[in-house]
């Protein structure tokens, strides 16, 4: 229920409290009756509305006879917004004393907003008629009834004629004046749904099943508007809902044992990627995927964490799959920089400056996406110069231990113990690099500083003079002097 609606309620309900104490006098019955009666006025004084109604309904059934009972019982579920009670209890009232105007009235008010358009005409003209308490105040409703059905008539109109939006204004002020009415709410809520506004739609239904207290109907279709927007923890409360109510819905049950599961995968997949437990998140969420193969935004939360997962692995080309399929479902900023990453993690350089750039149109304050277009710019102008990760033919995923394995493997292939004459010279030069790479690639500092887009062995820097960094010498500590070692491939 909106905010204004929640206002005019408040204030309505305060009215009727000051009515139910004006006619806080007539207490009829014995003592236990009027003992009752008296802890309930000073409950809904103090407005403790639930002891109020407790001690109403055994006034009732101590005196089911007395009118007034019925009428501050009447008062009190109304003011808890329980407007179906609240009419059976002024019905009561009337069968008990027909001219009891403060009830008939109340009854056309709650008709009214219920949007029971022809009850609320014959109450409310009643009323009128007694030219009593409440007649001007019954007047002016009356006069409002003409032009709450002339819209009903609209909203019919433009919805055969599928001009939702239309029917959505003509509902909007229908519901202003009728906010008790489940079904205008949802009706408006299937006009939002075929408009395309599903956050709106979810508004909507969840008044109308708190209009409602055994909506299940309702609460299936609120869980499965939320399961269709990938909210699957709303979808899991909604569908209980409709099973607290009816244990044998066989739609509600259908749909329950599905979103338990995918809510149970999607928390668990978290729960790995927030203890980088990497392999686990993978599996849980292609559990998640199996699962749910149609809803785009259920699979969506299972695409981003693949995305993200497959990052922390020797597959970095996953990690670009999954990403593109998850920005195909939805557009975000993060999203972006995390398959920007991926690209990176790839030797892709121009394709992440792309998309740390369209992170940067979504939202030009990205930290992420601003540092992340910088580094991927520097290191895309030093794989124009040097990359230590394709001299050594190693992925920028790659272990120490994969990186010394693949040093030894490329120094063995080019020492220039292996060349003569002038291809020594060229072996030479490749030697050089691939002991840089080494030093590099297996040094977390020097590494970082690399991945970052700056060249630790830059000859600008005079890093590796400074360091005492001899190519021939790193290769010694493998093989011995770097020109007296012959191989043995045997």
């Amino acid at each position: 229920m909106d905010t204004w609606h929640k206002m005019q309620l408040k204030l309505y309900s305060t009215c009727l409290f000051f009515l139910a104490l004006d006619y806080s006098g007539f207490v009829m019955g014995g003592s236990e009756v009027e003992n009752h009666l008296e802890m309930g006025r000073d409950f809904l004084a103090r407005g403790q509305l639930q002891d109020a109604l407790s001690h109403y309904h055994a006034a009732v059934e101590g005196d089911p006879d007395n009118y007034l009972t019925y009428f501050k019982r009447g008062t009190v579920y109304l003011a808890l917004g329980k407007a179906k009670f609240a009419l059976i209890d002024f019905g009561k009232v009337l069968e008990l004393k027909p001219d009891f105007t403060a009830a008939r009235y109340q009854r056309g008010v709650v008709l009214m907003k219920q949007a029971s358009i022809e009850d609320a005409r014959k109450e409310l003209y009643n009323v009128y008629l007694a030219n009593g308490d409440f007649s001007q105040e019954a007047h002016d409703l009356y006069s409002k009834l003409d032009g709450l059905a002339y819209d009903i008539q609209l909203v019919t109109y433009y919805e055969e004629n599928k001009d939702f939006e239309s029917a959505i204004n003509s509902l909007d002020r229908l519901i202003e004046h009728c906010p008790w009415a489940p079904s205008l709410r949802e009706q408006r809520s299937q006009l939002h749904i075929n408009s395309g506004n599903l956050q709106h739609a979810i508004m909507d239904l969840r008044t109308a099943t708190k209009l409602q207290a055994d909506d299940t109907d309702g609460h299936y279709k609120l869980s499965k508007l939320y399961y269709s927007i990938g909210d699957v923890s709303e979808s899991l409360k909604g569908i209980r809902e409709c099973l607290k109510l009816d244990p044998d819905h066989k739609l509600c049950h259908t749909h329950y044992k599905l979103v338990k599961k995918i809510e149970r995968l999607v928390v668990d997949s978290q729960s790995a990627l927030n203890i980088k437990d990497f392999p686990s998140c993978i599996q849980f969420s292609k559990k998640a995927l199996d699962l749910e193969k149609s809803t785009e935004h259920v699979r969506f939360l299972s695409l981003e964490k693949l995305c993200h997962c497959y990052q922390h692995t020797d597959e970095p080309a996953m990690s670009l799959k999954y990403c593109s399929d998850a920005l195909d479902i939805s557009k975000t900023a993060d999203l972006y920089c995390m398959r920007a990453e991926a690209y990176i993690a790839n030797s892709m350089f121009e394709e992440a400056i792309r998309d740390f750039e369209h992170a940067l149109q979504i939202n030009q304050e990205h930290r992420q996406a601003s540092e992340g277009l910088k580094k991927a710019k520097q290191l895309q102008k030093q794989a124009e110069r040097k990359d230590y990760y394709k001299i050594l033919n190693v992925k920028r995923t790659a272990t120490k231990q994969e990186i010394i394995k693949a040093y030894r493997k490329a120094a063995q292939q080019w020492h220039p113990d292996n060349f003569q004459g002038e291809a020594k010279k060229n072996a030479e030069k490749r030697f050089i690099e691939i002991a840089s790479a080494k030093e590099v690639l297996t040094d977390p500092e020097k590494r970082e500083q690399f991945d970052r887009g700056i060249d630790p062995l830059d000859p600008e820097s005079g890093r590796h003079q400074q360091d005492g960094f001899n190519p021939f010498q790193q290769f010694h500590q493998f093989h011995g002097s770097p020109f007296t070692f012959k191989f043995n491939f045997n």
